[in-house]
Parts: C-alpha cells; sequence; structure tokens
C-alpha cells in the first residue's frame, strides 16, 4: 500500500469545522449561555468528514467503500465497546439518581479532619470519579462542596477548583468504567485490569506529589472548618464492590451488570428511588452515551477509509523517518494523541481517532499493547485537563463563576501526570 497524505483529508475537514466553529463561538462570537465548542455537534462534524472520505479514491466503488466500513464497525472489538458504553450509561444514570455519588462524597467528608481538608478533597475526587467513570460527573458533585470550602477558609477559588479538577482526571484516567477506558483497551485489545496496573505506576506517584504539595500547603495555611454532611453508607457500597470487582480482573459486563442490580435495589430499599425513576435514570444514562457510540461508529468508518487510501501507512512512514527507537514510538503516540485532544476537546474522541494509528505504531515499534492503552488514556485526559475550551475546565468555571484559565496554573496533578509520563517513556 502506498503512503497518501491526501487520504488524510477527512481528518482535516473534521478539525477545520469542529476546532474551527468551536474557536468562533467560544471566543469571536460566544452565544450566550452555551459553550462554544458544543455549537457544532461533534457528530455533524465527523459526518461531513465521512461524506469526503466517500468521495475520495475513485478506484474503489461505493460498495467496496461501504463494505470497508461494515467489515470496522463490525469488528469484534467496536462491538464490544458499543455495549460496554451502553452498560456503563445506564450505570452511571442510576448511580446518580440514587445519590450515590453525593452520598459516597459525603461520607468521606464527614472522616477528613479540617487541617487535611484540600488534600482530602483530591482524594475525595479521586475515588469518586474512579467509582463514576466520569470526570465531568465528579466535578459537576463536588465543586458546590469546593464552594463551601472557600467560605471557612483563607484558600482561594481557582486552587480548590484546580485540585478537584485534577482528582477527578485521576479517576478519569484510571476508572473501570470511564469511556476513555474502555475506547484505549478495546481499541488495543488489552484487559483493563492490565491497563489499570500499568497507568497506576505513572499516576499513583503523581497523585502523592500532589498529595504532599497539597497537605504542605493546607499546613501553611490552616483554619478550614468543615461542615456536618448527611450520607447513607449503603448507597456508597455498590461503588466500592465494583472498584474492587474490577481490579480483580471479572468480566467487564458482569461487573457492570452486578453494579446496576445492587444500586436499584439499594435505591429502593433506601427510598431514593423507585420503580419509574430508576428506568428513567437508566434511560438517561444511556441516552448520555448515544453521541460518543456514534462517533465511534464514524471514526471507525473513517478510519477503515483511510487505512485503505493509504492515509495510515502515510503517517507511520513519517513518525518512522523521525522517530528512531521504542521510545520515540512511545512519544509518537503521546503527542498524536494531544494533540487530537486539542483539536476535538474531548478526550474519548480522541482516542478513538488516534487508536488505529497507535497500534500500527506500537506494532512497528514491538511496544507492549498495554503501555499503548496507557498513553492513549493518561495522554487524553492530561491535554483535556488543561485546555481552557475542554468540557471539564468550562464546567468547573461556569459552577464556581471563574474563569478557565485563571484555574490552569493550580492543575498540579495533570502536570506532574505528564511529567511522570515523560519519565515512564524514557526509562523504556
Amino acid at each position: 500500500m502506498k503512503p497518501n497524505f491526501k487520504a488524510l483529508l477527512p481528518i482535516g475537514v473534521f478539525l477545520i469545522l469542529y476546532l474551527g466553529s468551536g474557536i468562533y463561538y467560544e471566543y469571536i462570537h460566544p452565544i450566550e449561555g452555551q459553550m462554544g465548542f458544543y455549537v457544532m455537534s461533534v457528530v455533524v462534524s465527523f459526518g461531513i468528514a465521512l461524506a469526503v472520505a466517500f468521495f475520495q479514491n475513485k478506484e474503489l466503488s461505493f460498495d467496496d467503500k461501504i463494505s470497508l466500513c461494515a467489515k470496522a464497525i463490525g469488528d469484534d472489538n467496536i462491538v464490544i465497546m458499543l455495549l460496554i458504553f451502553l452498560m456503563a450509561g445506564a450505570f452511571s444514570g442510576l448511580a446518580s439518581q440514587a445519590g450515590g455519588a453525593a452520598s459516597t462524597a459525603s461520607l468521606m467528608l464527614s472522616v477528613i479532619p479540617a487541617s487535611l481538608a484540600v488534600p482530602g478533597l483530591f482524594i475525595i475526587a479521586c475515588l469518586i470519579s474512579m467509582a463514576m467513570g466520569t470526570s465531568v460527573g465528579t466535578i459537576t458533585v463536588l465543586i458546590p462542596i469546593a464552594l463551601e470550602i472557600v467560605k471557612s477558609t483563607t484558600f482561594s477559588i481557582p486552587f480548590l477548583i484546580g485540585t478537584v479538577v485534577g482528582g477527578a482526571m485521576f479517576g478519569d484516567n484510571l476508572s473501570f468504567i470511564s469511556d476513555t477506558t474502555i475506547a484505549a483497551t478495546r481499541t488495543q485489545g488489552v484487559q483493563m485490569a492490565d491497563k489499570f496496573k500499568t497507568n497506576i505506576r505513572i499516576a499513583l506517584p503523581s497523585a502523592v506529589i500532589t498529595l504532599v504539595i497539597l497537605s504542605v500547603y493546607t499546613f501553611l495555611h490552616p483554619g478550614a472548618k468543615m461542615a456536618s454532611y448527611e450520607y447513607n453508607i449503603l448507597l456508597s457500597l455498590p461503588y466500592f464492590i465494583v472498584f474492587f470487582m474490577a481490579l480483580k480482573g471479572m468480566n467487564v459486563f458482569k461487573v457492570l451488570g452486578i453494579g446496576i442490580i445492587l444500586f436499584f435495589l439499594i435505591g429502593l430499599f433506601s427510598h431514593t428511588l423507585t420503580i419509574s425513576t430508576a428506568f428513567s435514570a437508566m434511560s438517561s444514562g444511556t441516552s448520555g452515551m448515544f453521541e460518543t457510540m456514534v462517533v465511534t461508529i464514524l471514526v471507525a468508518s473513517i478510519s477503515a477509509l483511510m487505512k485503505a487510501y493509504g492515509g495510515f501507512q502515510a503517517i507511520l512512514e513519517f513518525i518512522t523517518s523521525h522517530a528512531k527507537g521504542k521510545r520515540a514510538g512511545m512519544l509518537g503516540i503521546f503527542l498524536l494523541t494531544g494533540m487530537m485532544d486539542i483539536a476535538c476537546a474531548n478526550n474519548t474522541v480522541a482516542i478513538i481517532i488516534a487508536a488505529p494509528i497507535a497500534k500500527e505504531i506500537a506494532e512497528q515499534y514491538n511496544i507492549d499493547p498495554r503501555k499503548t492503552a496507557s498513553l492513549l488514556d493518561t495522554s487524553s485526559c492530561i491535554f483535556q485537563a488543561i485546555i481552557p475550551y475542554g468540557a471539564q475546565l468550562l464546567i468547573a468555571s461556569s459552577l464556581s463563576g471563574i474563569s478557565p484559565v485563571s484555574i490552569m496554573p493550580f492543575l498540579i496533578y495533570p502536570y506532574f501526570l505528564a511529567i511522570a509520563t515523560i519519565i515512564s517513556m524514557a526509562k523504556e
């Protein structure tokens, strides 16, 4: 297959449409009450990009191109990924409606001494995000609590908001039910537990360093007062059970299925759910995954066509001509994913775009698939945390009433995670 950079045109079209409209509506002509990067739907952008891909390469018939797309969509890993997205959505929706996340956060806040308010908030954000599988959901739950802590301390709002966002990204990167984890592992054909073990070697030291810095800062600025929070320990239990089952390597479908049943029964027992609200929450949760699922289908189709046209080969030749050795290959995967995230402001989409190319690079340089999956997920989470137009900082700034740019200097964990990732690549 001959390298053909023209085959990459669909991705260029997507970036121009999505990134261009996002910048225009976020900074040049903002629309009141709407985030600029969500005016142009990512689905519409990819739909247009797919249409462009179909108009390329006249050597293949329309039916041949449809066949290539169908085979890509029907790949085992893509089908499994789509089904996991559905179950993860149902679990997240049910858990949120039952009050599991809020109760877990309140439980932890109730046992944390006031002198450890800030590092405690970071730990809570880490654990809640790992349990929920969503950084945005964690930020939404914890920002109001962070603002309450601000009222009784001398800590700045951006500092505490940055602490929450950092913890949320830690959990998003490691959670077994996060869509980034699902996308990274399924596209590279590795088990979630194996990717977790590879990831934790990078993430945990970064989190520990962050905790030390937060603890020292809190020690130098005492005076925090913690309010009393109500919680129901039963509503927190399913999260811990799901986490430990996943950590033991249990099949993800079984893990999510048991989690859904537990939250359903405990929610009914605790009277935070009724049968109707439970089914409604599951419906809402799965609906929230539809866009991600459609993007997965569209990107799988675009990738299949670009690969058939020689686009992947062109990228591989470019990287191999500039990158010499395994470390350079890993750096290429890291930067490729990061650039995709900067362009589309969505870490899951960035992984889905970069994953097939990353797999080719990994095979070329004999990089362990577990390491590849870890790099995909870690890179996307790092860049997603620090771009001021990403959903995480936009929502955090909206809830706290401050600029997303003002939070950026206080994103301690993402910056240390980036350093740790670079060090880990250098050691290979």
